[in-house]
């Protein structure tokens, strides 16, 4: 199993749940050290404002999942939203 694939896995199907066109959903997962990943979530440019949620809570709920999912790997994990 390669580094962040768990995390891999749970952001991108959260991420799918949320937004309208799946096919647009694109997950990468990013070393940042030994111990570290970063998710960089790419998703389409209607569905972003679903995916960041009122104040950033739907991302602030995304970053707490891939937290969990990372520790289950023993990573820190920082999610990254990008357009």
């Amino acid at each position: 199993m390669s580094q962040g694939e768990i995390v891999d896995k749970v952001v991108t199907y959260v991420v799918s749940e949320i937004v309208d066109d799946t096919d647009a959903v694109e997950v990468n997962i990013v070393s940042d050290g030994d111990d570290a990943v970063v998710a960089e979530v790419r998703a389409a440019k209607s569905d972003m404002g679903r995916v960041i949620g009122k104040r950033g809570r739907v991302a602030r709920a995304i970053r707490n999942v891939a937290g969990a999912a990372g520790d289950e790997e023993g990573l820190a994990v920082d999610v990254d939203f990008l357009d």
